[in-house]
């Protein structure tokens, strides 16, 4: 693997930077930190899916020109149940729209290409935890996350073949689940936090006797809270230069459990709890080793869970959708 490393600060000021999922959950709040680091909101370009198909080449040649520096959010992406449902939908999607818009870049002289990578990506029975990124190969996947990871490790592929053939700059930085104001909360394709977020809520608004919880409740997840991940996106852009991947996340676990009984409290839900252990918990710990981050670009999260928790429930329940 490719171990040479640069601390050359990236700046930002005079950057023109294409930004796909830009009007995102994630997209957003990197938008505002790029901002906030010195871009010139002129010089994003923010491309909607429904008017530049990012899975056709031309269309990726169209949104990279003249850009100096891509940052690749655009996924197809949810939870447990999305991804027994759409496993083709999740590979081929996440695949071909890195694949194109890597390719494209490369020829258009990209000086620096970030390709979001995922912790769905590292083996269903990892060496040991927290995952350390030397690790990422050492198995195959969660079976139900496995055509989305496998699609993001393709990547990481690509950009180190670049890197080794035509010297291509690309970082490929590992998310761990992130959480939030803004995370799409629709049952069908919603991330574990929000969907129960919405559930107990609605749940308790409607009277009904109960809420029923996929899984046994035992699995632990890392939670990042989405502010600090664009943060760290954005360091990443700026001062890390190497291609192998690194983590990015909080150190912070918590089971499916503990995490139901603070949403409770929260939200002052006071009836009945069904685990519907017919349904699969997903793999059983997920918790990343983020001290790379760390000591090569100064990332540490900020926002406390359960503060960030706080602020996500709050803004669920002032801009949840209306039936």
């Amino acid at each position: 693997m490719i171990m040479k490393k640069s601390k050359i600060d990236l700046d930002l000021k005079n950057k023109k930077i294409l930004l796909t999922g830009g009007y995102g959950f994630l997209g957003q709040p990197v938008f505002n930190e790029l901002i906030r680091n010195g871009a010139k909101e002129k010089n994003i370009f923010r491309p909607r899916s429904k008017n530049l198909d990012l899975r056709i080449a031309k269309n990726c040649a169209k949104a990279v020109k003249g850009m100096g520096i891509v940052i690749n959010l655009a996924a197809t992406v949810g939870g447990i149940g999305f991804n027994k449902k759409f496993p083709g939908t999740a590979f081929y999607n996440n695949a071909s729209i890195g694949i194109n818009l890597i390719e494209e870049a490369r020829k258009a002289g990209v000086k620096k290409f970030v390709q979001i990578g995922s912790v769905c990506s590292y083996p269903k029975v990892p060496p040991r935890i927290p995952f350390k990124e030397e690790d990422l190969w050492l198995g195959y996947p969660e079976e139900t996350n496995a055509p989305y990871g496998l699609a993001k490790k393709i990547l990481l592929v690509q950009l180190q073949a670049y890197k080794e053939q035509y010297g291509f700059n690309g970082i490929n930085p590992i998310l761990v689940n992130l959480y939030g104001p803004r995370d799409h909360s629709d049952p069908a394709n919603s991330h574990v936090l929000i969907a129960l977020v919405r559930k107990f809520i609605e749940t308790k608004e409607k009277n009904k006797p109960e809420v029923v919880v996929w899984g046994t409740g035992r699995a632990r997840r890392e939670f990042l809270y989405v502010d600090d991940a664009a943060r760290a996106i954005v360091l990443a852009t700026m001062k890390y230069s190497n291609v192998n991947p690194i983590n990015i996340g909080s150190g912070f676990e918590i089971k499916i459990k503990d995490l139901v009984k603070l949403i409770t409290k929260i939200v002052n839900y006071k009836g009945k709890i069904v685990w519907d252990t017919t349904k699969p918990d997903g793999q059983l710990r997920r918790k990343l080793d983020v001290s790379k981050a760390k000591k090569e670009f100064g990332f540490v999260s900020k926002v406390d869970f359960k503060t960030g928790l706080k602020k996500t429930i709050d803004w669920f329940i002032k801009n949840r959708p209306k039936d």
